[in-house]
């Protein structure tokens, strides 16, 4: 596996040094972190975090792999992931191909060899905010310029780029087309994307409720048409005060 050296900064000038093992390349985002110590996968997928750039501060991530089964969206939404120590040989029976190449294949950049508890204890104490993370320029005066350029992250309507394009119903044997589908269970929820994860639709239907995913711009009238027994308004990303005609 070949590493790349890498830089990551944030907007305030903090930064440290790591190695890509996925691709060459820059990416900017919001620098946030999670705690876990598994579900890699999820959060990957997870459309909370779009446009965001994950740190993970369990030591080590990447010894399960990647299945095809775990994903909470359709594909990965965070725009770079940042860990301390990635491992590239998996083991589980689910597993299809390893963490590295899954992020390879989606231009994905993956860090590590970086302080990821300090990075955490920075974002802590001083807030989430802007980064920066690249193997093309590793000259953090230079860098910054570009991560303080870089598009703001609170304000955007982040919505826009995850929410479903049509309608569709979920049920017990998953996503089929609402046009088509003969509803069977006790309740039906009307559900509006604005950043779905797939297992929120999983526990309706564990609950015997079956669920008709509207996109987040659907009017009032055109859910209300389908006479849901209630209707939930899913998390998503970024801030929600550009929302005005959803929330």
């Amino acid at each position: 596996m070949r590493k790349y050296k890498a830089l990551v900064m944030l907007e305030d000038g903090t930064h440290f040094w790591g190695y890509s093992f996925t691709i060459r390349g820059e990416s900017f985002g919001e620098i946030v972190f999670n705690t876990g110590m598994t579900g890699y996968q999820e959060i990957l997928t997870d459309p909370s975090y779009y446009g965001q750039i994950v740190t993970m501060t369990y030591p080590l991530i990447g010894n399960y792999g990647i299945n095809y089964e775990d994903m909470e969206s359709e594909r990965i939404q965070v725009a770079g992931f940042l860990v301390k120590e990635y491992q590239p040989l998996y083991s589980n029976w689910r597993a299809k191909k390893s963490l590295g190449d899954w992020l390879s294949e989606n231009n994905i950049l993956g860090i590590e060899g970086i302080d990821t508890r300090a990075l955490t204890r920075h974002i802590r104490l001083y807030g989430a905010m802007k980064g920066g993370i690249t193997t093309e320029i590793l000259e953090p005066k230079k860098f910054l310029e570009k991560v303080k350029e870089s598009p703001d992250y609170v304000g955007r309507d982040l919505v826009q780029y995850v929410t479903c394009k049509e309608p569709y119903y979920f049920g017990k044997k998953g996503k089929e087309d609402y046009k088509t589908f003969k509803g069977e269970a006790k309740y039906k929820i009307a559900v509006i994307d604005c950043g779905l994860k797939y297992n929120q639709l999983r526990l309706f239907t564990e609950r015997d409720c079956e669920c008709l995913v509207f996109p987040a711009y659907t009017e009032p009238k055109e859910i209300l048409s389908h006479n849901p027994d209630g209707i939930f308004i899913s998390n998503g990303p970024g801030d929600p005060a550009p929302l005005k005609t959803i929330v």
